[in-house]
């Protein structure tokens, strides 16, 4: 098959020589490339866009042989979802939460804790209606209890594989894209329960946390000599052990309460002594909780890369763990079995995966929860390894040592969770309450509906997908035209109709009509020619339209392009004919002017105009299954385009008349116009008579006067101020001149334009005014002290001669005088002076922000922090810093805003004509300085934060405790990331 060019030129090869009105059916028919053959299946293997018959390649092929019934739709069978017998329930990642899923399987599967928060009471009665809960209010947990007790309930009562627990994360505030300390997440949230759960007024809730997790310990320090003994008594939920150096879980439980000696420097102050004594300190296990959890510090600091690491260190563990040895008080039970080991999969401390593996307290099986997927070990035994051979860091791995029987090693456990051990086996069946499991019971009736909607849209579809695959195995053998009767159709609703995944809309066939509603010539390439039987049972069964029979062939753009190819041949020809009659000289007035510019590129304007009128195959009349075209907007850019490109439109005015310069235009025979006239019949015509606009000629004139007075204004203030406008022999206040006891100060804004005018006072407006008011703040005062104008604000100001000035007043109204007079003090050195400036200096608006900001820093006891969660840090800063919005590197041009037509600066007066804005306006500068020098010492309240009082010994834990009072539950992510905003 010839390549789509090829086969275009083929298409229209016959308008080269056949005239426009000697177009017959048969040349229609031929630009339509109805003659072109139909491709063979199986020899043609993709679809000849340029060929209308061709119906191969179209999406066909995965109908025309044996299709699985699976292939008809792409729903998962809902009993996948179903949760298995005898086993767990899942918990949705929701991104980065699977530190979250973790915990929340190891509190549920202690069965004491549940207990007690199925004994919480709950808000669910506003719900009630009599003994039940209305069906269509849906239940929203209002306190982290009551989100705890319905996500337990689901856990174990749900007919779902899995759950999702975004309502529990949501109110904890946590960000779900985000992965937070798990370590840390466990300590706080802890914290909120036992503070949650502390308030209840049953005691066995009340002091559930402090049962099951809190232990006791003392930091013991005893003098040397004199033996004296101090203790200090604190709680603790969970030891940290410290692994590096370590091999063994007893080896780190012995370190946490090793002896540590007090000597030199870190001697004890001993109160017995009233000296400071050589001293030892340890800690002493005073009492141990019935769930003991051990955080394996594995994620540490490391001070060479100022990051945390993950410390892939081997940590050998038994699943009986006798604590005896290491209580202050012999002769208890102290003997902990293994009931939890959460894992970190990963080499880095920042990314990762969490999973749990957890002993069933009834079976005493173990599971592995992975999120939404739950495994039982096999043989009631922890099987560790799988998981240790996903995190090696390199080929240089550490070997893993040998276990025995009822021990375990683990270089990726990062807590262990151990139950203390008793003669009875727990047989408490945990009974989820009345209301809790009616919510289960609505959850698991949503669930089986969705199962049965599901079975019936995959029924559904399979019985679909047979129709369509028994009306596709007929149709497409009907399909070809051949000699028959024939229709058009889009490739595209074809393709559509094929496929399997989308339905079939109506037939559309708007976006390849011409603007005589016909099928335009263009359009053939994302056309198909079928046949009419086929086309009649389309339209029967899908609808849409208009129907594209032979009679859409359009023979009025078949001429029009014969035409236009016709003149493409001729324009090479009537180019060189025009260039000849341009060498003639015209005489009298039968000549017409045309623009020199129009002149040099007509040619070119000729041939794409004819482009355009060839074949606007980016444009359409209508839509393609809803692909809408605006023609608004395509009349809006063709008007633009014939802006730009009209022909002798260059010498036209603007009150649309031939304009009065003479040297834009030239005078042209009047045979060369009329080959011109042939390519652009629409151009402006003037012939050698007519005369130029009256209008411009008079505004040419006051143009004329009035750069003519400009003129004069510049040359008469460059003579009265030559120094000024030169830069020369200007005054410098580091140096005073001896001459002159007086300076007078006016903006360097001001002298910078009126230089601009004097320079070019053509195409500036004169400068009327000296505006001094940007350097003054709202009480007249200066704003600038004699240091700062021979140092940094010296940019800012110019200074002025005496003389000088006595000009300046003739020539500019002057808003403000500001002066600067020396005086000799007597009885002093005369080499020393003082500096007095007229009006004086403003110390209040200059001075006060910045000593503000150096008392808040200096009093730090009593310091305002503003502490919001942030959602989007560009919102958070425009809201609360409106004033630092604009980019530092936009300039001040970039910053101005135009003014409306006719307002007029206040201090620099323009006249009427067309001269430029100015670059700067005054306005502006006046708003620049005074942003710069006066800040506004008032906070800016952001939505939902709160405001703290810290000081400078308070310690980073009591600050979180201490916002953790002021936002409760929904701070807990924030604390976690400790993102915090702090403005003096």
């Amino acid at each position: 098959m010839a390549p789509r060019l090829q086969l275009e030129k083929a298409a229209w090869r016959w308008a080269e020589t056949v005239r426009p009105e000697e177009v017959s059916q048969e040349h229609i028919e031929t630009a339509y490339r109805i003659w072109l053959e139909p491709c063979i299946r199986g020899v043609c293997r993709r679809n000849c866009k340029g060929n209308p018959n061709c119906l191969v390649g179209i999406g066909e092929h995965i109908w025309l042989g044996e299709i699985d019934e699976n292939s008809f739709h792409n729903i998962d069978d809902p009993n996948c979802e179903r949760r298995k017998k005898n086993s767990f329930v899942g918990l949705t990642n929701l991104g980065a939460t699977c530190y979250v899923n973790t915990f929340l399987q190891v509190w549920f599967l202690n069965l004491e804790l549940r207990q007690a928060l199925y004994l919480c009471p709950s808000t669910c009665g506003d719900y009630a209606v009599g003994d039940g809960i209305q069906e269509e209010k849906d239940y929203e947990p209002q306190t982290i209890c009551e989100h705890l007790q319905y996500l337990f309930a689901l856990l174990q009562n749900s007919n779902r594989r899995y759950i999702d627990p975004s309502g529990f994360v949501k109110a904890l505030g946590l960000d779900t894209g985000q992965q937070q300390d798990a370590q840390e997440f466990s300590k706080l949230f802890m914290s909120l329960l036992e503070d949650t759960l502390s308030k209840q007024k049953n005691p066995d809730v009340q002091n559930i946390v402090q049962q099951q997790f809190c232990g006791e310990y003392a930091y013991v320090t005893v003098c040397n000599q004199c033996g004296r003994e101090s203790k200090l008594l604190s709680k603790f939920y969970e030891l940290e052990l410290n692994i590096q150096g370590h091999k063994q879980l007893t080896d780190c439980i012995s370190e946490f309460l090793k002896e540590e000696r007090l000597e030199g420097d870190n001697r004890y102050f001993c109160e017995n002594c009233q000296s400071k004594q050589n001293a030892t300190r340890k800690i002493r296990l005073l009492s141990l909780p019935c769930t003991l959890n051990l955080q394996l510090m594995r994620f540490v600091f490391d001070r060479q890369t100022g990051h945390k690491k993950k410390l892939n260190t081997y940590i050998g563990f038994s699943e009986i763990l006798d604590m005896e040895p290491y209580v202050e008080h012999k002769g208890g039970c102290y003997v902990y079995e293994l009931s939890a080991v959460l894992i970190h999969r990963g080499v880095s401390a920042y990314s990762g995966h969490y999973i749990a593996h957890v002993k069933d307290p009834q079976s005493g099986e173990w599971y592995k929860f992975n999120d939404e997927d739950i495994e039982k070990m096999e043989g009631k035994k922890l099987q560790l390894g799988i998981e240790e051979d996903l995190a090696e860091p390199s080929k240089s791995q550490t070997r893993k040592p040998k276990c025995g029987k009822g021990t375990h090693c683990s270089r990726n456990a990062y807590m262990l969770v151990y139950r203390l051990q008793t003669q009875e086996k727990p047989n408490t069946i945990v009974q989820v309450p009345a209301f809790l499991q009616e919510l289960v019971d609505r959850d698991n009736s949503k669930f089986e509906e969705w199962c049965i909607e599901m079975a019936e849209m995959r029924k559904q579809s399979v019985d679909k997908g047979k129709a369509k695959h028994e009306e596709v195995k007929e149709l497409y053998q009907r399909l070809p035209a051949g000699a028959e009767p024939y229709e058009f159709v889009s490739l595209e609703w074809l393709q559509k109709w094929l496929d399997e995944s989308t339905p079939t809309k109506p037939i559309d066939n708007h976006a390849c009509l011409c603007s005589h509603d016909k099928l335009h010539p263009d359009k053939i390439s994302i056309m198909k020619r079928i046949s009419e039987y086929a086309a009649d049972i389309f339209y029967s069964r899908y609808g849409g339209g208009p129907r594209l029979t032979v009679k859409a062939l359009c023979k009025e753009c078949v001429v029009e392009r014969c035409r236009v190819l016709r003149l493409k041949n001729q324009l090479n020809e009537d180019y060189k004919t025009v260039n000849n009659l341009l060498k003639a000289t015209v005489k009298g007035n039968d000549g017409f002017w045309v623009g020199k510019s129009s002149l040099r590129g007509w040619r070119q304007l000729a041939l794409e105009q004819l482009d355009e009128q060839d074949g606007d195959t980016d444009q359409s009349n209508g839509k393609i299954n809803g692909n809408t075209w605006n023609k608004d907007d395509s009349k809006e850019e063709r008007k633009e385009e014939e802006e730009e490109l009209n022909f002798n439109e260059d010498i036209l005015c603007p009150h649309g008349e031939l304009c009065i310069s003479e040297n834009e235009r030239r005078l042209v025979s009047k045979e060369a116009w009329s080959k011109l006239q042939q390519y652009f019949p629409k151009a402006p015509e003037f012939p050698s008579y007519k005369e130029c606009c009256s209008q411009c000629k008079i505004l040419e004139r006051e143009g004329e006067e009035n750069e003519a007075l400009h003129k004069m204004i510049a040359n008469e203030q460059k003579t009265s101020l030559p120094n000024l406008f030169q830069d020369k022999n200007r005054p410098c206040l580091s140096n005073w001149p001896e001459d002159t006891d007086v300076l007078y100060i006016v903006s360097q804004f001001f002298v910078e334009e009126w230089r601009k005018f004097v320079r070019k006072p053509t195409r500036c407006s004169p400068v009327s005014s000296v505006g001094n008011s940007a350097l003054l703040c709202p009480h007249g005062g200066l704003m600038f002290t004699f240091a700062s104008m021979t140092k940094e604000d010296s940019k800012l100001i110019a200074l002025i001669w005496p003389s000088e000035w006595q000009m300046i007043q003739k020539l500019f109204v002057v808003d403000h005088v500001i002066k600067i007079t020396r005086t000799e003090m007597e009885d002093v050195n005369p080499s020393e002076a003082q500096y007095i400036s007229e009006p004086k200096l403003c110390p209040e608006c200059r001075e006060g922000l910045l000593c503000q900001q150096q008392r808040d820093l200096r009093e730090y006891t009593q310091a305002t922090i503003y502490v919001h969660k942030v959602v989007d840090n560009k919102k958070v800063m425009k809201d609360s810093a409106p004033e630092l919005n604009v980019s530092s590197s936009e300039t001040e041009e970039d910053k101005e805003e135009a003014k409306p037509d006719g307002e007029k600066d206040p201090d620099f007066n323009q006249s009427n004509g067309g001269t430029k804005r100015q670059k700067i306006s005054h306005q502006n500068y006046i708003a620049y300085q005074k942003q710069v020098i006066r800040r506004s010492m008032r906070h800016r309240k952001v939505r939902g934060e709160k405001a703290l009082l810290v000081s400078a010994n308070q310690t980073l834990k009591e600050l979180k405790i201490q916002l953790l009072g002021w936002f409760r539950a929904a701070l807990l992510g924030l604390l976690l990331s400790f993102q915090i905003q702090v403005e003096e």
